[in-house]
């Protein structure tokens, strides 16, 4: 008998899955929290439910993107609750951050948080543990003006070891709970895309 444990190894793949899916729904959730506090004035005596069925464009969007990671529609309710009625949704506010990484590729993190000093040092610390550097707003986001799908030059990496480190940069700042979108301006030939 070898030891392994069919049911282990389920066990542990299942606890990964879980903890991956806890996440992006923290993540959707202070997106839809921010959106309710940007589009529904306060004071104004809406219910959850009735903001669920009648969302504003920016809600709506929200809402979208928690359905396309599976959110059943009572979190995404509770987190409309948790918007309107204040508690721990009142403090939370979107900020951008900018910075360049391996190879002078650029990159502009968006962000969720309720402590952005906090979000700030952690994101400077990824940055700058993946041989990168945080900078002022505008140094990086202009490449962007024309929308996160359209940067108006790329950086083509075609070395396996650099395409390495701008993938790692890209996938640890994502992987940051506060953090909901990066745009990066890299450029990687598809075959080296699964080495990275």
């Amino acid at each position: 008998m070898s030891g392994h444990s069919k049911w282990a190894t389920n066990k542990h793949k299942k606890a990964a899955q879980d903890a991956k899916r806890g996440q992006a729904f923290t993540k959707v959730g202070k997106m839809i929290m921010v959106a309710v506090k940007d589009s529904i004035p306060p004071g104004t005596k809406l219910s959850a439910s009735a903001i669920y069925e009648k969302p504003t464009a920016s809600i709506e969007a929200a809402i979208a993107k928690a359905k396309s990671v599976n959110m059943p529609k009572d979190n995404i309710i509770r987190a409309i609750e948790r918007a309107v009625g204040g508690g721990e949704g009142s403090i939370l506010q979107e900020v951008t951050y900018e910075g360049y990484g391996p190879e002078a590729v650029a990159y502009v993190v968006k962000a969720v948080t309720d402590n952005s000093n906090r979000t700030v040092a952690e994101l400077r610390r990824v940055f700058e543990q993946h041989g990168g550097r945080m900078v002022e707003l505008g140094s990086a986001s202009y490449i962007f003006a024309n929308g996160p799908d359209n940067p108006t030059f790329e950086v083509t990496v075609t070395d396996p070891d650099k395409v390495r480190k701008v993938i790692a940069l890209a996938d640890a700042l994502e992987e940051h709970d506060d953090v909901s979108e990066v745009w990066a301006n890299f450029d990687v030939p598809e075959a080296l895309v699964d080495e990275g």
